[in-house]
């Protein structure tokens, strides 16, 4: 059954047990901004994009991401469902390589036509703040204003890495639009690892 919740726009409001809000955050940039140059010392990373079969490859380096900053929205699709977006040409995925694993994961949307979205940008903690983020983004931007789009755009929320939404201004992107979202908690749902996530508490 669907539940409702109504947000006062003034105050606080309570979330029933079991759920978890955050704001999310829009940002679109309207054409490639400059080429940046990659930092020194990330030479030993690559990117490898997935077979349409590699769906519990993904799904692994989703988990890892998802379990550091609360991903779980491809971990609650039916399967079917998940296959039919791995099936999808519009739809590119990659995985980044470091130390001969996966480490990182980028997915791009050009199922709009015109379009084009960051649907999923992530790296491992231990890379993190040592350049391999900006390498990323630039290969994502390289990417994406390869093809005949005129609008590219991604958001992030408050569950996510705390440096994400000035990463992505700095990248370029500008923000255009703001909101809640609320979800069940997906470490209580069985989505996601119970002691998954340490910096956002259950409340069940």
């Amino acid at each position: 059954m669907t539940q409702s919740l109504t947000i006062t726009l003034t105050g606080t409001t309570d979330l029933p047990p079991g759920k978890i809000a955050t704001i999310v955050t829009s940002l679109e940039m309207f054409e490639r901004p400059r080429v940046r140059h990659d930092p020194a010392g990330t030479e030993g990373f690559s990117l490898e994009q997935m077979g349409r079969s590699e769906i519990e490859r993904y799904l692994s380096v989703y988990r890892l991401l998802g379990e550091r900053w609360m991903w779980f929205s491809r971990l609650t699709k039916p399967r079917a469902e998940l296959e039919a977006v791995f099936a999808d040409p519009a739809i590119e995925v990659y995985a980044v390589r470091f130390g001969g694993r996966d480490i990182g994961l980028l997915e791009l949307d050009f199922r709009l036509a015109g379009e084009g979205e960051l649907a999923f940008f992530g790296l491992d903690e231990p890379v993190v703040g040592k350049g391999a983020g900006r390498w990323l983004m630039n290969r994502a931007l390289a990417l994406a204003w390869a093809k005949p789009i005129s609008r590219f755009w991604v958001h992030t929320c408050t569950l996510d890495h705390p440096a994400a939404l000035a990463f992505y201004q700095r990248s370029g992107f500008t923000v255009f639009k703001r909101g809640v979202e609320v979800d069940d908690d997906p470490r209580l749902t069985g989505k996601l690892r119970r002691d998954s996530v340490e910096h956002h508490p259950i409340i069940a």
